[in-house]
């Protein structure tokens, strides 16, 4: 009887497990504000510049980064025109958009670019970014703080 317990846990032990992997790709997330921000669409462009923008959104809210080149490294947000943020927020009953935004002198944060692949057409990399209200509205504060964000092999159009 011993026996027949032994083999009835060893093979539920070996038959009852099962893998549930989900991919998160593309992915766009961070932590805006100290919680966790997910898109639930992402998609970049690269036009003939150089330039690439990409872009993230929920339904109320849209996350842009531009930067002035596809080349893998790291660029500084807020001390040019060249890399930039920006995050807009769209009240669903007002329809009232409170936007926040770097610039020249204007935010501050970094971004890496740490994969571009031109065959697959995908690009992924990390940011973090202070962006300052743009238009002083009252309601929302001066900064909003991205941390930790990453984007993942976001799908890229080639304009």
């Amino acid at each position: 009887m011993k026996k027949f317990y032994l083999f009835l846990v060893l093979f539920f032990s070996l038959f009852s497990c099962q893998e549930d992997v989900k991919f998160n790709n593309p992915a766009f997330q961070g932590m805006k504000d100290n919680v966790l921000w997910k898109a639930v669409q992402t998609r970049a462009t690269v036009y003939s510049s150089g330039k690439v923008v990409v872009e993230a959104y929920t339904a109320t809210e849209v996350m842009t980064i531009e930067n002035s080149s596809t080349a893998v490294g790291v660029y500084t947000i807020g001390t040019n025109a060249n890399t930039t943020a920006n995050y807009q927020y769209t009240d669903p009953i007002t329809k009232e958009k409170i936007i926040f935004s770097s610039g020249f002198n204007v935010g501050n944060g970094a971004l890496e670019i740490t994969e571009y692949d031109a065959v697959g057409k995908t690009i992924s990399g990390t940011f973090k970014c202070n962006l300052v209200n743009t238009f002083d509205n009252p309601m929302a504060g001066p900064t909003l703080n991205f941390q930790y964000g990453v984007f993942y092999k976001v799908p890229v159009t080639v304009n």
